[in-house]
């Protein structure tokens, strides 16, 4: 490579690592800072799928360990987490969770580790999602659940921002989703969104059954702080939604599965 090429492909390269900088929520999201009405919701289907009382639980990108508290107080012990970003597992950790820093493809643990697993809103970050979810359904013991969050295709908006003329936006972006890869892809390189079929393919292949999968609608809070009254009438269409063929039209995925059997060694 001559000095100018090498000079113009670090340029292209800075240039890149400069968007993605400008803000962590355009490569690894933002974690649950406030426990909202929304929160609440999903923690109710996670108890729904998971025996949580003496449950030992890991919680794979955890954040700041919002989740991991509440399904301690709960009756999951031990609850575990892993957290790549260094200053998130810090204030997880101050708060009282135990959290190790860790990417989801290399999980810190043995084989058969845990009772339960959650994955909230992390597959689409990760560098290499077929292996983050063999790494989780690896920890499982044989019978043992992870459920997992994921954004959904088919909802109406990417709620991570987009790539813009060169600068990161942050915000929902309307009907990007709704492109082919190609072009929604240059807008949102950043994050994953999944169809129910290219989530499925994570775990094709791997010792586990479908338990449930479904989608599930926002808990509409910010909009609860500004007019509680449309967020109220909100909630209940979108609960009648997640009953109908409408649930595929949902914010994300909710994917539960049980591992059926020991990896052959």
């Amino acid at each position: 490579m001559t000095a100018a090429a090498l000079a113009l492909a670090c340029m292209a390269g800075g240039r890149i690592l400069r968007i993605m900088c400008e803000s962590k929520a355009a490569t690894r999201g933002m974690p649950s800072m406030v426990w909202r009405e929304g929160q609440d919701r999903r923690l109710q289907m996670i108890r729904r799928d998971l025996e949580l009382q003496g449950a030992s639980l890991l919680d794979v990108g955890c954040g700041v360990g919002s989740y991991m508290l509440q399904l301690a107080a709960h009756g999951a012990g031990p609850v575990v987490g892993t957290e790549i970003e260094i200053a998130r597992a810090r204030e997880a950790r101050e708060a009282g969770a135990m959290v190790a820093v860790a990417a989801a493809e290399a999980l810190p643990f043995a084989e058969g580790s845990f009772d339960a697993v959650l994955s909230h809103e992390v597959l689409e970050h990760v560098a290499d999602d077929h292996a983050a979810a063999r790494e989780m359904v690896r920890v499982l013991h044989v019978g043992g659940r992870a459920v997992i969050f994921v954004p959904n295709r088919w909802w109406p908006f990417e709620t991570h921002g987009i790539v813009w003329r060169g600068t990161y936006r942050f915000g929902n972006a309307p009907l990007v989703n709704y492109l082919p890869d190609p072009l929604r892809n240059v807008l949102a390189p950043h994050v994953r969104t999944y169809t129910a079929g290219t989530l499925r393919s994570l775990f094709g292949g791997l010792p586990v059954r479908i338990v449930r999968h479904t989608q599930v609608y926002p808990g509409f809070d910010k909009m609860a702080a500004r007019r509680p009254g449309l967020a109220n009438v909100l909630r209940q269409v979108s609960g009648w939604a997640e009953a109908t063929r409408a649930a595929c039209f949902g914010l994300s995925h909710l994917l539960v599965v049980e591992r059926t059997a020991r990896e052959r060694h």
